[in-house]
C-alpha cells in the first residue's frame, strides 16, 4: 500500500469556487493529508482555452506560486483547475500524481484519477464514479461541530430543521414567489410541528429574496445566520433532525446526504438534463424527497464519497508503486 500519510499534496483551485475547493479538501482530509491550497485566476485567452493548449498555461496564470519542489499528489476540480495541474505535472516530468474532481472533459488519458458523480456520463479505466459531490463532512468533524454549536441552538426545539438556500445559478432562478412559498412552508412547520429551525441563505440568493423569507419567518423563533462570525454551517448538519436544500446546489445536498439526515429538496425555475439526473437519482437512493411544507423521518447510509475517491487514490498510487518495482 502507498504510503500516503508521508506525501506531499497540493489543492489547486480557480479563485472564488468554494464548493470545488471543499470537495479537494475533504478528499484530502479522507487521505488523511493537510494539502497547500493553490488559488489562481487565468488571464484571456488562456481562460477560454485552458485544458487545450495547457502546455503554456503558466503564461495566463495568476495566483499562488508553482514552484518547486513538485508536491507527490495534486487534487483539482473544474476545467481551469485541471488544465493547471497538468502542467505542474509536466513540469514535474510526471512525477505528480493529479486527480481530477468533476469530468474535465478532454484529456481524460493524461489524469492519474477522475472523479465523477453518477449522474455524470464519463466512464473509463481511470474513472471512480460516486454517487454525489465528495466533500469534507466527516463523523469527527459533526462531532467536533455539535460540541461547538450545542449551547448555541440548545433552545431551539425539535424536530431541529436546518435550512440551506442557495438561488440563482446559471440552470436556476429564485424568484420572490419561490422565496415566499418556501417561508410560508417554514412558518408552517414552525407553527403546526413546533420545529426549530436553523437557516442560512447565500449571495445566490440575493437581498430581495432574503428579504421575502426573513419576513415570513418573523416570530418563528428561527434562527438565522447573518453572514457575520463564525459559520456555523457545520452545526447546523449536526444538530439538524433534518435538512432543506435549495435545488441549485449538488455540493449542499450531497454535505446533508453525507451527514446522514433526511433531505427535503427545495425546487427552483429551470434546470439542466444533468441536475435532473443528479435529483431522480437521489430520490431513487431514498436520499431525498422534494419539500412540500411536510416534515417526516426516515434513514439510509450516509454517503461517503470523499472516502471512495481517497481509496482510488490510495490504490491507483499502490498499483503504479507495484509496477515501478517489477
Amino acid at each position: 500500500m502507498a504510503d500516503i500519510k508521508n506525501k506531499t499534496c497540493w489543492v489547486i483551485v480557480e479563485e472564488g469556487l468554494a464548493g470545488t475547493e471543499s470537495q479537494c479538501v475533504g478528499v484530502c482530509a479522507a487521505l488523511g493529508l493537510t494539502p497547500v491550497i493553490k488559488r489562481f485566476n487565468l488571464r484571456q485567452p488562456w481562460k477560454a482555452i485552458s485544458l487545450y493548449v495547457y502546455a503554456g498555461i503558466i503564461n495566463g496564470y495568476e495566483g499562488d506560486s508553482l514552484n518547486e519542489p513538485w508536491p507527490d499528489i495534486i487534487i483539482t476540480g473544474g476545467r481551469k483547475g485541471a488544465a493547471v495541474a497538468l502542467w505542474v505535472k509536466k513540469a514535474s516530468k510526471g512525477k505528480v500524481f493529479v486527480a481530477c474532481l468533476q469530468d474535465p472533459r478532454v484529456r481524460h488519458n493524461e489524469f492519474d484519477l477522475i472523479a465523477v458523480p453518477e449522474h455524470d456520463p464519463a466512464r473509463g479505466p481511470n474513472v471512480v464514479v460516486t454517487t454525489a459531490a465528495p466533500n469534507k463532512i466527516n463523523t469527527s468533524g459533526l462531532e467536533k461541530a455539535r460540541t461547538r454549536w450545542e449551547s448555541t441552538f440548545n433552545s431551539l426545539p425539535h424536530p431541529r430543521v436546518a435550512v440551506l438556500v442557495g438561488g440563482n445559478s446559471r440552470a436556476y432562478r429564485m424568484n420572490g414567489k419561490i422565496a415566499g412559498m418556501l417561508g410560508d412552508n417554514l412558518k408552517k412547520i414552525a407553527r403546526e410541528r413546533k420545529a426549530g429551525l436553523m437557516v442560512t441563505t447565500s449571495r445566490r440568493t440575493g437581498a430581495y429574496n432574503t428579504a421575502i423569507l426573513e419576513a415570513w419567518l418573523e416570530g418563528t423563533g428561527a434562527y438565522i445566520w447573518s453572514g457575520m462570525g463564525d459559520n456555523p454551517y457545520e452545526g447546523f448538519l449536526a444538530l439538524a433532525d433534518a435538512v432543506i436544500v435549495s435545488a441549485d446546489s449538488v455540493s449542499m445536498i450531497s454535505e446533508a446526504a453525507t451527514a446522514g439526515k433526511p433531505v427535503y429538496r427545495v425546487d427552483l425555475e429551470g434546470g439542466s438534463h444533468r441536475f435532473s439526473k443528479f435529483h431522480t437519482l437521489m430520490e431513487q437512493k431514498g436520499i431525498v424527497r422534494p419539500f412540500k411544507g411536510e416534515i417526516e423521518s426516515w434513514s439510509y447510509t450516509p454517503l461517503n464519497d470523499a472516502q471512495l475517491v481517497a481509496d482510488a487514490i490510495v490504490a491507483k498510487m499502490t498499483s503504479a508503486n507495484s509496477k515501478a518495482a517489477a
